[in-house]
């Protein structure tokens, strides 16, 4: 089992920075593939990112391509989403989960597929 704690989020304005943060005390993130997911008021949560802990493999819904980019960092033991140009679309609570490598290493954009979730920390892009 592992425990991962979401940061970075914040209160920013159209097409600013943030960089989120999914760290883990309990484990070692290396072996666990992650995902990035979002949910709005009144909406679903959503697949916003994801990394393979196999091959590396990131994949991104179509809404931030190009302007969201996934990475782990090992000396770190964190797994990062950095988010450019935001839009207030982007207005979400953004949460980070990890899966049991166990079972499954690939990239996925599925909530399904997760065990382990953050609380999630919140992002408002705002005028």
């Amino acid at each position: 089992q592992v425990q991962v704690v979401e940061s970075g989020g914040g209160l920013v304005q159209p097409g600013d920075s943030l960089r989120l943060s999914c760290a883990a005390s309990t484990r070692t993130l290396d072996y666990y593939p992650i995902g990035w997911f979002r949910q709005a008021p009144g909406k679903e949560r959503e697949g916003v990112s994801c990394l393979s802990s196999r091959d590396g493999r990131t994949s991104y819904a179509e809404s931030v391509k190009g302007r969201f980019t996934i990475s782990r960092d090992y000396a770190q033991n964190t797994v990062y989403l950095q988010m450019n140009n935001l839009k207030p679309e982007d207005t979400a609570v953004y949460y980070c989960a990890a899966d049991d490598p166990r079972f499954r290493t690939g990239c996925s954009l599925q909530a399904y597929e997760y065990d382990y979730w953050g609380y999630g920390t919140q992002v408002t892009v705002s005028a």
